[in-house]
């Protein structure tokens, strides 16, 4: 029997752009990004683009988490439902998604057991952590950090925050980068290309960990390709709740995130924790 826990928590931000999906066989954490610019020119003349409370971020990783919980196909399939689907939304919702600025996207890390097996997919900064009786971990879709260049300049300026120009234009730069050098669902053909997904056997499996970036380990300097060791450690010693504190306290001691370069005093936190061998 697997066990599960999980954590849904709103960040520093004012509205929680990460969604989860808990089914009975079919697991997912979908991170959202808001767009970096005003309302769409619908909403501007008075149509609302999305509910009051809403943004973009998390109206996409809504779509996303609701496409997955069908549960009825293979999860490529599902993803590329997904995209068309976020894509849909935005044109029903009036936002111009040739002007990237105003796009709505989101990560996602899912995860299907199928008897011994595991199916999964991954775009994005949502993760899937393996993690083996042996105390071994694998990531099965591993890639760069695609805001490394952003946080190591965040590191360097006095003012790290997007008031400051500089780093507005670094964000606007990375954001353009979607579907071209990093992978998000935000409706563009492109996406699956960047997409991951596999199936991989559960012999010697002790669990399996899926995670926004909001529940990664803080980390003094930016790596262009993280390490999972540290966090692979802090969660098999800790479990997810001691983990999420582990985070949480290392943050609030850091409120001006100088010593930790990263977006938001906390970030949004989506995880899903399946223990295969409780």
């Amino acid at each position: 029997m697997v066990k599960i826990e999980h954590i849904l928590e709103k960040g520093s931000g004012p509205v929680n752009e990460d969604r989860l999906v808990i089914g009975e066989n079919l697991f997912g954490v979908f991170d959202g990004a808001a767009s970096l610019s005003g309302p769409p020119a619908a909403s501007r003349q008075g149509v609302p683009d999305k509910p009051p409370g809403r943004t973009g971020g998390s109206m996409a990783a809504s779509i996303a988490g609701k496409t997955f919980a069908a549960n009825h196909f293979p999860l490529t399939d599902l993803g590329r439902t997904a995209n068309t689907a976020i894509l849909n939304q935005m044109k029903e919702s009036g936002v111009n998604t040739s002007a990237i600025e105003e796009v709505w996207s989101t990560s996602a890390a899912v995860v299907r057991i199928k008897g011994n097996d595991l199916e999964w997919f991954q775009t994005g900064d949502s993760h899937i952590l393996v993690i083996y009786e042996d105390g071994s971990h694998s990531i099965p879709a591993q890639r760069d950090d695609h805001d490394f260049e952003t946080l190591t300049m965040m590191k360097a300026e006095e003012d790290n925050t997007l008031a400051n120009p500089v780093l507005k234009r670094q964000v606007l730069k990375v954001r353009a980068g979607m579907n071209k050098k990093y992978g998000v669902l935000n409706g563009d053909p492109a996406a699956m290309a960047f997409a991951s997904g596999g199936t991989l056997s559960l012999d010697r499996v002790e669990a399996v960990l899926l995670f926004t970036d909001g529940l990664n380990l803080p980390a003094p300097v930016p790596e262009k390709k993280k390490c999972f060791t540290p966090l692979a450690l802090s969660f098999r010693e800790l479990g997810l709740k001691g983990l999420h504190r582990k985070i949480r306290v290392l943050e609030e001691g850091d409120p001006d995130r100088r010593a930790f370069p990263r977006f938001k005093r906390h970030d949004d936190i989506a995880a899903i924790a399946l223990h295969l061998k409780p």
